[in-house]
């Protein structure tokens, strides 16, 4: 009954003739005040009209400042000296002037129109001393003062205007009118109807096959719900994207958007976030309004991390933290409406570490995808999908590029087959060519190329001999990762590099990371062993060896000493340390003795084939960049076999398979020609 009553009241209103409340009437009225209280409220009071003589008696005090004939009112109109008006009680209805009455006329008196009064006032101020004597304008124009102060109140109020719709958002959104500076509180989500404005779809997205496979489940519910609500299944509430940066989290949900014939709100979770205390919840609310008017629909919140860290852990202890209560508005809405209300939420971030418990709790986002970082076969469905657009070599090889690649994200990918475009258009070619590529990575992972650094030749022989230590070291111990190239040219803050090519494994030993921190030592000690000193440019390399041998002893538990103990945690603030001081010390000295006990044995490995690193170095002075076939001239083949994944495997064996079938088939057709 309430909602008939509604269209009723509205048609009484509109017969009556009466006008539609609108907030910009408070801002008129609000401007009106103001300006009528600047230009009465501290006007001066009392007669401001004088005769000649008062005039004269003002100006022989030295009082008078300037006195203008105006030439259309036969009036004379006097303006005091400021220090006049400070200094003499008669004149302190002047002192407290508003801004609008600074430069009004102090006092006025009857002139009589000709030249003989302009004359008189000459004889007058003549007479006086210097400093008494005040300015005379005779013939002036009509006043227009009154028209100055109206531009300038018009001035005032456009601005005014301009302010408020520039706060509202150049006046779009709801609300109307100046009511739109109180959607402040709207969300800011944009919306894409069913797959508008949006040209990626789930073919975009390469690799991720588990992750597209959980997310195609979501829009196929949303397509066809009954499929599921049929058979009593409940479709997740939300789905949680977790991966490190660049691995394709947002693009997924950009293939969503596409696919999802539904409306799709996308939205960062800084943008719930504002100085207004309550504009978090605000927002919150009004996005999950819009929702629930538009299911079946999907939400999207990228970068959730940035309202949803564990409650708890602010430094600001006390406070009212604005991101708190955006939080807790968002818990309650993702369990407030129903179960089939056909609302879902996606949600993306990289530190799902930090995120708050009640969140991740079943009921709000059921499940946690996670978005990996490529490995072989998936990198080559991604450089497949970039490099499309390219115009590449006859004949190039992307399984030789997917492999170059190791640690590489999707992002990283795109961007290295840009950077190899740029490289050939740099050169003038008409082809992207494999070298480009292979530049492009040396670009992305060194740094831009310095060949103009200014280096003396003793320096140049310590880098040489250091990358040299480096090479010679990774390629003699078994599971250091193989080397395929080193340079001396300096990159980015590099004086020298050395490429490996890490294998795909899942899995680390201790020998593993042993072998990685002896390769990692090979460079300092190739310079302890062939100059008898070592120098700072080691300085990246005990950086790297350093934290290898804290994660060893204190994350993964692999020192004896301390035995199977881990002390890390993922909840950490940083505050507080899980152990003694005495465990403190002891972890110290451990570390302390595994980056020592594998630097001396790289002294030792250099040592044993001085001569061999003596030959790396010299190719190094004369080539600046050798290769993996330069040092196995040198060294000999790696002695070490290298297992292959399973995956690869598996592949080669069903390669094998198909040429079986073929040969057989052919076999089959020879037969029977000849039976013919």
């Amino acid at each position: 009954m309430a909602d008939k009553k509604k269209p009723t009241s509205n048609k009484k209103n509109a017969k009556s003739g009466m006008p539609k409340f609108n907030f910009y009437w408070i801002y008129g009225i609000a401007i009106a005040a103001i300006i009528g209280f600047s230009l009465f409220g501290n006007a001066p009071s009392g007669n401001r009209e004088i005769n000649f003589s008062k005039f004269q008696e003002m100006a022989e005090k030295g009082h008078v400042e300037t006195i203008t004939y105006v030439k259309n009112t036969g009036l004379a109109e006097v303006n005091l000296k400021r220090d006049a008006i400070n200094n003499n009680e008669e004149y302190s209805k002047f002192r407290s002037q508003s801004i609008f009455n600074k430069s009004s006329v102090n006092y006025t008196f009857n002139a009589p129109p000709n030249e003989e009064f302009y004359k008189e006032l000459k004889e007058i101020n003549d007479k006086l001393p210097i400093d008494k004597q005040f300015n005379i304008a005779f013939g002036m124009q009509e006043d227009y003062s009154w028209l100055t102060s109206l531009l300038f109140f018009v001035g005032i109020i456009a601005l005014w205007f301009f302010i408020m719709r520039r706060m509202s958002g150049g006046g779009s959104g709801g609300g109307g009118g100046g009511g739109q500076i109180f959607n402040i509180g709207k969300s800011k989500a944009k919306l894409f109807e069913k797959g508008k404005n949006v040209d990626v779809s789930f073919k975009d997205v390469a690799g991720l096959e588990g992750a597209k496979e959980e997310i195609q489940e979501i829009v196929d519910f949303l397509k066809n719900p009954k499929k599921y609500t049929a058979l009593g299944a409940k479709i997740p509430k939300g789905a949680l994207l977790v991966g490190l940066p660049g691995t394709g989290k947002t693009l997924l949900a950009k293939a969503v958007a596409g696919e999802a014939k539904v409306p799709f709100f996308s939205m960062s979770g800084s943008d719930f976030v504002e100085m207004f205390v309550g504009v978090g919840a605000s927002r919150v609310r009004d996005l999950f309004k819009q929702a629930k008017e538009k299911a079946p629909c999907i939400i999207f919140i990228d970068e959730i991390d940035a309202i949803g860290k564990a409650r708890g852990n602010n430094p600001n202890m006390g406070s009212n933290d604005e991101r708190e209560n955006t939080l807790n508005q968002l818990l309650t809405e993702m369990d407030g409406f129903g179960t089939n209300s056909g609302v879902i939420i996606l949600a993306a971030t990289n530190r799902a570490d930090i995120l708050d418990k009640a969140l991740m709790r079943a009921g709000r986002f059921d499940r946690q995808i996670h978005v990996d970082m490529p490995d072989l076969n998936e990198r080559r469905e991604i450089f497949e999908v970039h490099l499309k657009p390219l115009k590449l070599e006859k004949g190039f090889d992307i399984e030789f590029m997917a492999k170059q690649t190791p640690g590489f994200s999707g992002a990283d990918i795109a961007n290295l087959c840009n950077e190899a475009a740029l490289i050939a258009a740099r050169k003038k070619k008409n082809v992207v060519e494999k070298q480009d590529f292979l530049d492009a990575v040396d670009r992305l992972i060194g740094g831009l190329e310095k060949k103009n650094k200014l280096i003396t030749q003793s320096e140049k022989e310590k880098i040489a001999y250091h990358e040299a230590g480096h090479a010679t070291v990774s390629w003699l111990t078994e599971f250091a990762s193989p080397l395929i190239k080193v340079t001396i040219v300096p990159r980015g803050k590099s004086l020298g590099a050395a490429w490996y090519l890490p294998e795909e494994r899942q899995l680390t030993t201790t020998n593993h990371m042993l072998d990685e921190m002896c390769a990692t030592m090979g460079g300092r000690a190739a310079e302890k062993v062939i100059f008898g000193e070592i120098s700072t440019g080691a300085l990246s390399d005990l950086e790297k060896a350093t934290k290898q041998a804290y994660a060893m002893v204190s994350v993964y538990g692999l020192n004896e000493k301390l035995g199977n103990i881990s002390f890390y945690n993922s909840q950490d603030n940083g505050f507080t340390k899980p152990y003694s001081e005495s465990t403190a010390q002891t972890i110290d000295e451990e570390v302390s003795k595994l980056i020592e006990s594998q630097y001396t044995r790289a002294q030792k490995i250099l040592t044993k084939n001085k001569d061999k690193l003596a030959q790396i170095a010299e190719l190094l002075l004369e080539k600046e960049v050798i290769f993996k076939a330069d040092l196995e001239k040198v060294l000999g083949e790696r002695p070490f076999k290298k297992e292959e994944p399973l995956a690869s495997l598996e592949k080669k064996a069903k390669e094998v398979d198909e040429i079986k079938e073929e040969n057989t088939v052919e076999e089959e057709k020879e037969e029977n020609k000849e039976e013919e």
